[in-house]
This record gives structure tokens, sequence and C-alpha cells, in this order.
């Protein structure tokens, strides 16, 4: 694979080789974070290759080598960031992990770029049923295990019985904060789902 040049800057270089896959990583997180900011800008239905090429500084060929849609490139950086920004604490107290925690999902959700990614790609799986099916067995189930983590954490203390239903603990508190951001549109404030969480708690009646 011949070179691919990018634009200068402090995170970018100013050329670059494939490496022995036949990618560049350089440029494949140049692609990742360009498509964030664009569909923010543009919208998904404003959102081409061409424009996601032109952003990260790459050959539209060699973004369609790599991706086959705009919606793969969209899932590969929603991964890459609930990964990265959703991943529970672990302070060793189930009451601050899941205040953080749940804090962290509405901030996700209603302010960063890639919670516009994910907000945009469920509008769409609406419509698309192989991108639903997709993005449940992907990152949605992805995201339920982290969102479980703190009370697999809060068993193995023995801050909650074994027998805690955690998938309805999971849905009780995320829930409530997907329901306003995708269906009412009212504020998630950090005193809303601090008010989640001491709710449930006071129900599960932790150790």
């Amino acid at each position: 694979m011949g070179e691919v040049t990018v634009p200068d800057g402090p995170a970018l270089g100013r050329r670059h080789h494939g490496n022995r896959h036949g990618r560049s990583e350089q440029a494949r997180r140049a692609v990742l974070h360009a498509v964030d900011d664009l569909l923010v800008e543009h919208g998904f239905t404003g959102l081409t290759m061409e424009k996601i090429a032109i952003r990260a500084g790459v050959a539209k060929q060699t973004v369609y080598r790599w991706w086959p849609a705009k919606v793969d490139i969209l899932l590969d950086a929603l991964g890459h960031d609930l990964a990265g920004e959703l991943a529970p604490p672990d302070h060793g107290d189930l009451g601050r992990d899941l205040r953080e925690h749940l804090a962290a999902v509405a901030g996700f959700l209603t302010t960063a770029d890639a919670g516009a990614v994910l907000r945009a790609l469920l509008g769409e799986a609406q419509h698309q049923p192989e991108l639903a099916a997709r993005l449940r067995a992907g990152h949605l189930r992805d995201q339920r295990a982290r969102d479980r983590l703190p009370f697999e954490r809060a068993v193995a203390r023995g801050e909650l019985a074994p027998g805690t239903d955690l998938d309805e603990a999971v849905e009780r508190l995320v829930g409530p904060v997907h329901y306003r951001v995708l269906v009412t549109g009212e504020p998630v404030p950090r005193a809303f789902t601090d008010g989640l969480v001491d709710r449930l708690l006071a129900e599960l009646g932790p150790e």
C-alpha cells in the first residue's frame, strides 16, 4: 500500500505508511475522530464518505477500503468511545461507583460528540433492522456488561446479596436516563441521576 498524506498537526505526522495489514493506524484514528465531529456538524443524512475522507486527510478510496459505508465507521467510532468513556469506576463503594457512572452516562448521551453518534445510530436503527441487530449484539450488549460491573463487584464484596437481579437494577438506573434523552428531551442533571441511585440502593438494602 502506498503512502497516505494527512494534515500537519500535533497529533498527526506529515506522512505515514500503512501497517502490514494494509492500514495506517494514524490515519484510521483520524477517520474515527473526524466522523464524530462531522456527524455533529451535518447530521446523519449530511454525513458522507467524501466529507469524512477530506476531514481526515485521506483518500476516499482508502476509507472505502477500510469501511464499506459510513455506518461502519460510526459503529467503529462508537465502540471505541463507549469503552473509553463509559467504563465504570471502582472505588470499592457501590453508591459512589453508581453515582459517578450514571452521571457519566448522562453526560455522554447529552453533551459528548460520541453520544450524538449513539443517538443517531439508535434513530437509524428504527428503520434498519440489520443495524438494530448489530447494535444490540455488539455495542449495546457490551455497554450493558459494563453497566453491570459495579453491581457484580458489590456482590463479590458482600455489599449486595448474591440473589440480587442485576439486570433489573441496571435497567432501573439507565432506563430513565435514556428515556429523558431520547423521548422527553428533559434535562438529566446530577441531582436526577443521584436520586435514581439513592432510591435503588434504599430498596436493594446494601449490607
